[in-house]
């Protein structure tokens, strides 16, 4: 889609599954399996959607799928099918990695960064090199001091590799990356869990990430039992969701397996998505 002087285009890296109680937190099964249907080991379909922003001199990288790092033992686990892989679907998008001078990472999970490494002759090397990749400070303390509760996440073959080549850009405060794209702090699903905005042209859009990672994620108490700080989500999610319908936000779902982007509205008291091409 097209936002004033950028040019948005949603990506794929595949997709993968997650056992859907964990998606939905204290939501019960019967009320978000009419949302997202389970298989047989009650893991629900999520879509892998980095978004590529070209505009004000600039070709940009939000996030960069799970990548193909993963052995077998956890690409069963994860049911991920890289199909497309990011590579391809950059390619459709006439961009080389190369091209990619900026990367910004959302978080460091492994789902959302994998992509931004691949392994060479044994070992895992930065993908974007002519990328700066910013990243928050803060979230790399986390990933680099993980505990019992987030290890399983932040896997440093993802990352680490970055500093080694000197491609990181710390931030520490919210802000304008480059002019019309700015992140904001959300915490939540981590500490430093951020969100980007890109304006231009009189509107905005945003890539939530995991503050609301589905269309199914909508409504305030749908959050996920994987955020480690719920309520600081909830609190969060309250204040952007209004803001994001009074003012017409165009929200890139990053996990959601059939609509990359939509309008929040309402209908009634409910809220439905309204898919933007």
């Amino acid at each position: 889609m097209r936002l004033g002087d950028f040019d948005l285009t949603s990506l794929s890296d595949g997709r993968f599954r997650l056992d859907g109680g964990a998606m939905f937190g204290v939501v019960p099964k019967p009320l978000w399996q009419r949302r997202a249907t389970p298989d047989e080991r009650n893991r629900i379909p999520l879509g892998l959607r980095p978004l590529l922003v070209r505009g004000g001199g600039h070709t940009i990288l939000i996030d960069a799928g799970i990548g193909g790092k993963m052995s077998d033992k956890e690409r069963d686990i994860y049911g991920i099918e890289r199909e497309p892989v990011l590579e391809r679907s950059l390619a459709d998008a006439g961009v080389a990695p190369d091209d990619i001078d900026l990367v910004i990472a959302t978080h460091l999970h492994f789902d959302h960064i994998g992509g931004l490494t691949r392994m060479v002759d044994g070992h895992p090397r930065p993908v974007f090199t002519n990328a700066r990749h910013v990243i928050r400070r803060q979230e790399w303390e986390d990933a680099t001091h993980p505990h019992e509760r987030n290890r399983a996440s932040y896997l440093p073959g993802d990352f680490l590799p970055l500093a080694d080549a000197k491609l990181i850009e710390w931030i520490e405060e919210d802000g304008e990356i480059v002019p019309g794209v700015s992140v904001w702090r959300t915490g939540g699903h981590t500490m430093h869990h951020q969100l980007v905005k890109i304006e231009g042209g009189g509107r905005t859009a945003v890539f939530t990430a995991d503050l609301m990672p589905t269309t199914a994620h909508v409504d305030e108490a749908w959050i996920m039992a994987y955020d480690l700080y719920p309520m600081d989500t909830l609190q969060y999610k309250k204040s952007f969701l209004r803001e994001a319908i009074a003012r017409e936000y165009v929200i890139f779902f990053e996990h959601d397996p059939a609509i990359a982007a939509g309008v929040i509205r309402m209908d009634g008291a409910k809220r439905m998505v309204e898919p933007v091409a």
